[in-house]
């Protein structure tokens, strides 16, 4: 079984500059992040990364929880993430409009699901794998822990994640090949 937590934002942002790299925008990754090179047409799509990511044997999966910020009330562009089949987890941005208590709302998930025992969802070492979408080294301790008792943690992400986080994975999975394939 399978546990799966994306950072949405994370995942958004990076893929376009990826694609920015890619349609010839900017020379190198590098290069997109120092000068805030984006494609601005590059949308991922929800289907497409919960296909992608959870596979086709939705019995296999406990959790596919999507975080993000909460929209405006007249933007529905999280319904489509709910109709692919995510769980959503949705905060408030702050004063200054910017996302906050993502990065710990995933960890503290995955620490509950890997350790609270509430039926079904009880985290066994030797049977389940957590699967992180994101690419910053916030999370590396979490992933420690979790691997220290025997839990799988692999990460999906776009190949520029933090070489701390792409190292302490027990699988890392890079995104830049199938850019066009979660193209929306």
């Amino acid at each position: 079984m399978d546990y799966i937590y994306i950072d949405n934002s994370n995942l958004y942002i990076e893929g376009r500059r990826v694609s920015a790299v890619a349609q010839g925008l900017a020379d190198n990754i590098v290069q997109a992040m120092k000068d805030g090179v984006f494609d601005q047409g590059y949308t991922i799509s929800f289907g497409k990364l919960h296909e992608f990511v959870c596979g086709t044997d939705k019995k296999q999966i406990k959790r596919a929880a999507l975080f993000g910020s909460r929209p405006p009330p007249n933007d529905g562009i999280w319904q489509y993430a709910k109709r692919a089949g995510f769980e959503l987890h949705l905060e408030d941005r702050n004063y200054a409009n910017k996302e906050k208590r993502i990065d710990t709302g995933i960890a503290t998930l995955m620490t509950k699901d890997a350790y609270k025992s509430d039926g079904y969802k009880n985290g066994k070492p030797d049977q389940d794998t957590f699967v992180l979408v994101a690419g910053d080294s916030d999370y590396v301790p979490t992933i420690k822990e979790l691997q220290q008792d025997g839990f799988v943690v692999e990460v999906v992400f776009w190949n520029h994640a933090a070489r701390e986080l792409r190292e302490v994975a027990s699988k890392f999975i890079g995104l830049d090949q199938y850019l066009e394939n979660l193209r929306l």
